[in-house]
């Protein structure tokens, strides 16, 4: 009779699967150390421009906080890049910047929101956090017009394109290669609720579990949509909202906020009209 060999290591599983567009795929160690790379070339860019100018990043200087803040989204945004090329040239598509069907878009988004402002409200009906924000009163918000309407733009434009370009773009994708869905979400969302860490008062740490829910919905957006213009959309409608509400004066938002939630229905179809 004839014996039947059994090989003992079985196959390893497959690997989940990753939104349309996704290749050429990214390692998974490109997200932890792409972030250390962004961490340590901000901090050395903030410290250079806080000696060219005289400025201390101790200081409440909310002229060179808007700088440094915009400095640090133009870093995250080329690391990500930077990364990504070293697997291939670097394509919009696959950071996620993609056109995506509008309706079922619109229907998960407003899933991801609702369920998100759900969870906040739970957790502040439970825990009842004694801590706040302080980012717009940092960018000078409250240092009168010109001030606030800084502040909104950096808080409502710029940070919602950073962070989205980076964590969901290229760090969640990254992850994506070796983790299931959930994995790669609880990942990135924890790790985006450290980074909105405030580190001078002992009860910030009260605001990272919300924010960390925040990331994980926006993870989970992307990944139900395949697109990152829908995740940008609820980042920078989440913000207008919480701009509005910080600084008690909702002008501000209600400019910028439809605005980024028009350029994020017309810039995926101008891309693809550019590409065509």
């Amino acid at each position: 009779m004839d014996q039947v060999s059994i090989d003992p290591t079985p196959p390893p599983p497959e690997r989940p699967e990753l939104p349309e567009g996704a290749a050429p795929r990214w390692p998974a160690w490109y997200a932890g150390i792409g972030f250390l790379v962004a961490l340590v070339l901000t901090l050395v860019v903030v410290g250079i421009v806080a000696a060219a100018t005289g400025a201390s990043t101790s200081d409440e200087n909310p002229t060179f906080t808007v700088v440094a803040t915009f400095l640090q989204g133009v870093i995250f945004i080329g690391t990500a890049v930077l990364f990504a090329s070293f697997s291939g040239k670097p394509r919009p598509e696959q950071f996620g910047l993609r056109r995506t069907r509008f309706w079922p878009t619109v229907g998960w988004a407003a899933v991801g929101l609702v369920s998100f402002y759900i969870v906040a409200a739970l957790y502040t009906a439970i825990v009842q956090p004694d801590a706040e924000q302080t980012v717009a009163q940092d960018l000078g918000a409250d240092q009168g017009t010109l001030g606030m309407i800084a502040a909104g733009f950096m808080v409502i434009c710029v940070a919602p394109v950073a962070e989205e370009f980076f964590f969901r773009g290229f760090f969640y994708r990254a992850l994506r290669s070796r983790y299931s869905v959930l994995g790669a979400a609880l990942i990135d969302g924890i790790l985006f609720g450290f980074i909105h860490w405030n580190f001078s008062t002992a009860d910030g740490l009260l605001i990272i579990p919300p924010l960390a829910a925040l990331g994980i919905m926006f993870c989970l957006v992307y990944e139900r949509t395949g697109s990152l213009y829908p995740v940008i959309a609820l980042h920078a409608f989440n913000n207008a909202i919480a701009f509005a509400v910080t600084v008690e004066e909702p002008g501000v938002s209600l400019v910028l906020g439809p605005l980024m939630l028009l350029a994020c229905t017309v810039a995926p179809r101008a891309q693809r009209t550019a590409m065509a």
